[in-house]
């Protein structure tokens, strides 16, 4: 650009003087402030510096803590990616795994250390015989899964050691419960063996008596058969029984034992002939452990009574006695096992009346009797629990039939 060819005037150089001082001014005031700003960006940067260092390093410490509390855990931890390859496995893995895990098909280790067959549900059986437990979770995204295997050889163990000693227990329970139920019959048989040796008998009275004793055998004989079927898991066996036959078994076997001890006893002799639907020698136990338990409750001197109640769906078994009865507080007990109050009771023949009760879909209840001592109300459905559970046939109408 040319200078002008007319001198600038003293007014226009003192203008331009003023003009560059302003702009002078204006540069240094915005060269302070980009001055202060840049510190301020810079103490900013340090600061942020210096919080990223500071995290970095707590990411540092809890990646450490976190891989120590992995190596420290008392079971394993595999993860594994969606190609079933672990990714991650702490110490623990390879020890129980018996080989390092790492950066292998997961699938590949669990064919090297089980066989098919030992593989159940969530839990491994290895080839050396300890028992693995699985528990898988998914990550958070769902590309990752995450294995926890835990050693339950020892727990397996002590399992088995609890199971036998249960095993151990219910045999002596059902020990106990046979004794229980042959004692009865036994006692009859050898009440009826008794006069056996008097050489007034007649053959015919011989006859007679060894029949009685050899059914009172068989009888003891269906007793262990139903307990070896009990032991073996198989299903009771619910077969159609005339209710006057087995009210017959029942009063052959029960009454000459407490006409021997000195009490009466009765029966009803009008008996609805009806078909019921039973487990029988369960039933004919039940029926006369409830008679056994009045009559010892006065040492064998009570007056016992034996009625039948029938509403049509239920037979109803009632034995009352005039004994010193049950209180209150032994009602919500009397029917546990081996709970008695008698020095020589076993504890379980009303626990024996309630199984049976159960077995067959019906009911025991005591109550007071209004004459005093008790009364027991087992109450059995006509046509049991067998046509439901076991496949029984139908009945025919003339088997339901009721004869009031």
């Amino acid at each position: 650009m040319p200078l002008p060819s007319t001198p600038l005037s003293a007014q226009q150089l003192e203008q331009a003087f003023v003009t560059f001082n302003q702009v002078s001014s204006e540069l240094d005031a915005s060269y302070r402030i980009l001055q202060t700003r840049v510190a301020a960006l810079t103490t900013e940067l340090n600061e942020a510096r210096s919080q990223r260092l500071q995290e970095l390093a707590e990411k540092e410490q809890l990646a450490n803590r976190l891989e120590l509390l992995m190596d420290a855990l008392p079971g394993a931890v595999v993860v594994l990616d969606t190609a079933d390859q672990v990714r991650e496995a702490n110490r623990e893995a390879s020890s129980l795994l018996g080989t390092n895990p790492a950066n292998r098909k997961w699938h590949d280790i669990l064919e090297e250390i089980t066989q098919i067959s030992t593989r159940h549900g969530q839990e491994l059986m290895l080839r050396d015989g300890r028992r693995l437990s699985l528990t898988q979770r998914a990550l958070s995204g769902g590309d990752e899964r995450l294995i926890l295997i835990t050693d339950v050889t020892e727990l397996h163990a002590l399992q088995d050691v609890v199971n036998r000693e249960k095993r151990l227990s219910a045999l002596g329970e059902m020990a106990a419960r046979l004794a229980h139920q042959v004692r009865t019959p036994l006692s009859s048989a050898l009440l009826y063996m008794s006069p056996l040796c008097a050489a007034e008998l007649t053959d015919t009275e011989r006859v007679r008596i060894a029949n009685k004793v050899l059914d009172r055998l068989r009888h003891m004989e269906s007793l262990v058969d139903s307990l070896l079927t009990f032991v073996r898991g198989s299903s009771a066996k619910f077969e159609w029984v005339a209710l006057p036959r087995l009210m017959k078994e029942v009063v052959d076997i029960i009454a000459p034992l407490i006409a021997c001890a000195g009490g009466s006893f009765s029966a009803p002799a009008d008996i609805p002939e009806l078909q019921v639907m039973v487990i029988k020698e369960a039933l004919v136990g039940a029926v006369l452990n409830l008679i056994t338990n009045a009559a010892e409750a006065g040492e064998g001197k009570n007056n016992v009574s034996l009625h039948l109640k029938n509403d049509e769906k239920n037979i109803v078994f009632c034995v009352s006695d005039d004994g010193p009865g049950i209180t209150e507080d032994m009602r919500d007990r009397i029917f546990d096992p081996f709970f008695t109050t008698r020095a020589r009771g076993t504890g379980l023949g009303l626990a024996v009346v309630a199984m049976t009760a159960r077995a067959h879909g019906g009911t025991i209840n005591v109550l007071s009797n209004s004459s005093g001592g008790a009364l027991f109300e087992l109450a059995i459905p006509i046509l049991g629990d067998g046509s439901a559970l076991y496949g029984a046939r139908s009945p025919t109408p003339t088997e339901i039939a009721v004869t009031h």
